[in-house]
């Protein structure tokens, strides 16, 4: 597999620009937050979307589905267009879409024009989490990669807990339109930060478009979120979830198979072979973020069916798991400079295990006092993984690599964040059956929970493959 073309050197060049700056990631960060927002604030507004449409809540989901779908399909181009139109110029035409894209969404006539302003979103979300992390990449001396991958990593962290609860506020205190109405000034307000402040490259030479690979890609990508979406969700049959798995199997196998031996695939998976790339994002990360991703959605859940709460009481307490979150960020650098990436992935995962396993104990009956601490503690183990596989999937990554990586990456987050839902819906329903009840109870949520901390120590386990020395450069550790 042939290399990437070379960039010419510019201030964008981590080589010629060695003065680290907050500046870029802080702008990436907000672009990246408005994303996670929007795509978890809209779940609880649907109810009001689908009534103001005279639709039904279930046809609304297509709005969700489409989203996803979208960026699925769009993500595999973002390393090629990055490097034919330059990434600055990119990032900034993506939010510049995703903000034109939201004031469609609440200008939406009917159900069938929202769904179509919601799969130009997804389009649009597709090309701003891999090109903006490619823009921080390319503006960050490795030894302050920690810092800069730290600032880009809260959106994730923050959006899907502040969302849904934020969408509920909004729709019954206003207007599902102001969901995405705030987006508007947002999103200029980036696009002038971005051709103010995020230094221009462009390509020594670009690679043509490799349509075979792209095709194969986003067939296997879209097959896979769909089928996931519908085993997750439960709808239909399951035996048609299965035979879209498949073919999102096949088509998966045919991608890697042509990426391999195309000389400029669209896929570039080089970056797999590097062992700590491979580790934090396709084994032990892979694992990880699942069951991380899991923990959102059957906390609120679990909150309001197993504890009786309503749906402001529970997104209070999702909001001191979101304070862990933010607790954990001023540690995070200090604490990878201290022990290193292998020791914090196994430590801090057997942590993380522990605190979900926690999580999983929690009744009504308990006290504040203890159940806010095993809260908060939660959601600091889950940033401090959540930053440190985020890092060390960068930390041995080449110049030439980073396009290629940074677009594996956004795909692999993507399909982790979709299983984790799977996972966690799969789990709720396997102990609801084994009950045999009808319905849903806090030993379910208890019990899926649990079933996440398993999955969350066998990642912690397997990260003692990683070599000692892994990502020394960025950690600083030898």
């Amino acid at each position: 597999m042939s290399a990437q073309a070379p960039f010419s050197s510019t201030p964008a060049d981590v080589s010629a620009a060695p003065v680290f700056s907050r500046r870029i990631p802080l702008i990436v960060a907000a672009a990246f937050f408005m994303e996670t927002l929007d795509s978890t604030i809209v779940t609880t507004a649907l109810p009001a979307i689908a009534r103001s449409f005279e639709a039904t809540t279930l046809s609304l989901s297509l709005s969700i589905s489409a989203y996803l779908v979208a960026l699925a399909v769009f993500v595999p181009t973002a390393g090629w267009a990055s490097e034919r139109f330059g990434a600055r110029r990119l990032f900034a035409a993506a939010i510049g879409l995703f903000t034109l894209s939201s004031l469609l969404c609440a200008l939406s006539p009917s159900l069938w024009t929202f769904i179509g302003a919601r799969t130009l979103q997804g389009v649009a979300a597709a090309f701003m989490s891999p090109v903006g992390r490619l823009v921080v990449l390319r503006s960050t001396p490795k030894q302050r990669l920690i810092e800069a991958i730290s600032l880009i990593t809260w959106p994730g962290l923050i959006g899907p807990v502040l969302g849904p609860p934020l969408g509920g506020l909004i729709t019954t205190y206003a207007s599902w339109h102001w969901i995405f109405l705030i987006n508007i000034p947002l999103g200029i307000a980036g696009v002038w930060l971005v051709l103010r402040h995020v230094p221009n490259e462009v390509a020594a030479q670009r690679k043509p478009f490799d349509l075979q690979g792209f095709t194969l890609t986003a067939v296997a990508l879209a097959a896979l979120v769909h089928g996931l979406a519908l085993l997750g969700e439960a709808q239909g049959d399951a035996r048609v979830a299965v035979a879209w798995l498949l073919a999102a199997a096949l088509s998966g196998v045919l991608a890697a198979r042509h990426a391999l031996r195309h000389p400029t695939p669209m896929l570039d998976l080089r970056a797999v072979r590097v062992p700590s790339f491979a580790i934090s994002m396709l084994t032990a990360g892979m694992m990880a973020r699942i069951a991380i991703s899991a923990t959102p959605f059957l906390l609120p859940l679990m909150f309001q069916i197993g504890f009786g709460l309503n749906a402001f009481q529970a997104g209070v307490m999702l909001l001191v798991y979101m304070g862990g979150n933010l607790a954990m960020k001023s540690a995070t650098t200090p604490v990878l400079r201290r022990f290193g990436f292998r020791r914090v992935l196994t430590l801090n995962g057997a942590l993380c295990a522990a605190t979900m396993a926690a999580c999983g104990l929690l009744s009504p009956g308990l006290s504040p006092l203890l159940v806010y601490p095993v809260l908060f503690a939660a959601g600091m183990t889950r940033s401090m993984h959540f930053t440190t596989v985020s890092t060390l999937a960068f930390a041995d990554i080449t110049a030439e690599q980073r396009a290629g990586a940074s677009t594996l990456t956004a795909m692999t987050q993507q399909v982790a964040a979709t299983l984790g839902v799977a996972f966690a819906a799969l789990a709720l329903a396997l102990f609801q059956n084994l009950r045999g009840a009808s319905a849903l109870s806090l030993a379910d949520f208890q019990h899926a929970l649990l079933a996440g901390a398993g999955l969350m120590a066998v990642a912690a386990v397997w990260a003692l493959r990683l070599a000692p020395g892994a990502g020394s450069e960025v950690s600083g550790r030898g």
